[in-house]
Order: structure tokens, then sequence, then C-alpha cells
């Protein structure tokens, strides 16, 4: 029997929090509700999911995606995120690959670690995500005296996606 317990896959055998369970179940009713997005939701599943509290009293649900399938979840994105949006009830979901990061070798060690495991590349890959309708064209980071720092990204004009670039930025 298909369920949507074969739609969380957890790392070694982890259980699902019941919070992960309920998000699996909402993509389980979408592929069975006969939506246009049913063909391209059979194969796919997520890691984990995680409901995050924004500013300004508001919340978003940070879905965790294998990086394998992360462009098969691009061809749906717009589609998946809108419907999933209205399951929970306005709550803003943002769907982000699950990359790895691996320390640095040690001092000595002929091991070269791939650029895309370094943790810049990781965090930088994540942004690109989250703002994922839109395309980055530029960041700018301001250093302040307090030792914070604000990074402005600078995102590609599309009319369309504008709203949910909005939304995404402000999450």
């Amino acid at each position: 029997m298909y369920t949507s317990r074969n739609r969380i896959h957890k790392d070694k055998g982890a259980e699902p929090t019941e919070f992960e369970e309920s998000v699996a179940q909402t993509i389980f009713d979408l592929e069975n509700a006969g939506t246009d997005l049913k063909s391209e939701l059979k194969d796919l599943y997520i890691n984990s999911a995680v409901q995050v509290d924004v500013a300004g009293n508001r919340k978003a649900v940070c879905i965790h995606i294998p990086y394998r399938l992360r462009k098969a979840y691009r061809k749906i994105h717009v589609r998946l995120v809108r419907e999933l949006e209205k399951k929970f009830s306005g709550k803003d979901v943002i769907l982000i690959a699950t990359r790895r990061i691996v320390r640095p070798p040690k001092k000595g060690s002929a091991v070269q670690r791939p650029r895309t495991r370094t943790l810049t590349a990781v965090h930088e890959a994540m942004l690109e995500d989250v703002v994922l309708p839109a395309e980055i064209v530029g960041k700018r980071t301001r250093y302040r005296l307090d030792g914070s720092k604000i990074m402005k990204v600078h995102c590609n004009d599309l009319p369309k996606e504008k709203d949910i670039l909005v939304t995404n930025t402000h999450t």
C-alpha cells in the first residue's frame, strides 16, 4: 500500500515528526487530488520539514528536499508552492535542497574538498533556493560597527513572479 509515509526519507531510520508527517500527507493529497501536479509528484519525496517563526508574527514552512531531486522540484516549484501555501493557510513555503558541509582538511593533508561542500558555497546555494523563481544578479554586504552585517540581494525583475519573490525575501 502506498501511503504518505513513503513521501519522507529520513537519514538512518530516524522517525519523522508530526509536522513532517502532515507535510508529507499534504503532498500525498495533492498527488491523489487529480491536479495537474499528479504525474510530476509521483517520484518525489522530502527529507524533512520545519516550521520557522519569522519576524512580524508570521510563520514559514521550510521543506528540505534531496539534492538529486532539485531539478524535478524546480520544474513544478511555482505551482507546488502555491498549492502548499493554500493548504497551510497562508504560511510561506520554502523548498531548500539538502546539502552537506565538509570540514576544511587538516594541515599537511593531501585531501581536497569540493567547492560545493564549503560553508560559503552551501549558504549561497541555500539563498538561491529561497529566491528561486528569480535569479540573484548581485549581492552587497554591509558590515556595521557593532559587528552585525546586512546582505542586500539584487534579483532580476520577473513581473509574474514578483509577488512570490517579495514574500520569500521578507521571510
